[in-house]
């Protein structure tokens, strides 16, 4: 259980999948053989480490393996393709590819396949990533085997360390926006055209206020732009920012 298998092959499998409303069929040699690939595996679609920072971090990372000779980053988890469809929609992450692993048979071929039925999942994957090289594992990141949903090594940035040390991080961008703005349409097209990826906080959405916008920015106004943490302003301070880079 929970075995390394770097050194190995991964395992041959075939993958039902669902798109465009018609069923296709992967196989493990199409995903892997000839190709630089990150897998990220996890326990389960919208459960809320996997929704809120596994995925998202792999998925803003993205460009940056990428350049560093990634081919193809893959989301995997021991759940049917209709759910990884309509997760993949939630999650609005286009950079990632969503493979259902729907009868836990390549996550049993890799040793990883747990039993959480004490949390009412029954069979479900490990949370690990793995760097593929031409379809055998050169790296592994197993989260270590203790009670509950560790999540410590198997993340996007301790991955991107191993493939790229000296990489540059793209700056983590918050933009808190209204519907209907315009200076927060000029906002995300500013973004848009650098190329930078942002996180979008909409006033009015999911008990977002503007309490909750003056909480954090001690303004009232839309946009508000943070990055890295620091609040750069309206939008009129994110093209001053902008043309400083």
């Amino acid at each position: 259980m929970l075995e390394n298998k770097e050194g190995q092959s991964v395992p041959q499998v075939s993958f039902p999948v669902r798109v465009d409303d018609a069923w296709q069929t992967w196989q493990s040699s199409e995903l892997f053989a000839g190709k630089k690939v990150v897998v990220f595996a996890l326990p389960g679609a919208f459960t809320p480490t996997c929704s809120s920072s596994h995925l998202p971090r792999y998925n803003e990372l993205a460009p940056v393996f990428k350049e560093h000779g990634v081919d193809d980053i893959i989301c995997l988890s021991v759940n049917d393709t209709f759910v990884m469809n309509a997760w993949e929609k939630d999650q609005q992450a286009a950079h990632i590819r969503f493979l259902p692993d729907g009868s836990g048979e390549f996550s049993e071929g890799m040793d990883m396949l747990v039993d959480k039925s004490d949390i009412g999942f029954g069979k479900r994957s490990w949370r690990y990533s793995m760097l593929v090289n031409d379809g055998v594992v050169e790296k592994m990141f197993i989260e270590a085997d203790v009670p509950g949903d560790p999540f410590e090594v198997s993340d996007a940035d301790t991955m991107l360390n191993y493939v790229a040390p000296n990489a540059i991080l793209p700056p983590k961008i918050s933009l808190f926006t209204k519907p209907g703005c315009p200076h927060c349409a000029n906002a995300k097209a500013a973004l848009d055209e650098k190329g930078l990826a942002y996180e979008v906080i909409e006033l009015g959405s999911d008990g977002i206020s503007y309490t909750s916008l003056a909480a954090v920015s001690g303004q009232l106004t839309a946009p508000q732009v943070f990055v890295d943490g620091e609040h750069i302003g309206g939008s009129e301070d994110l093209s001053a920012w902008l043309a400083n880079k």
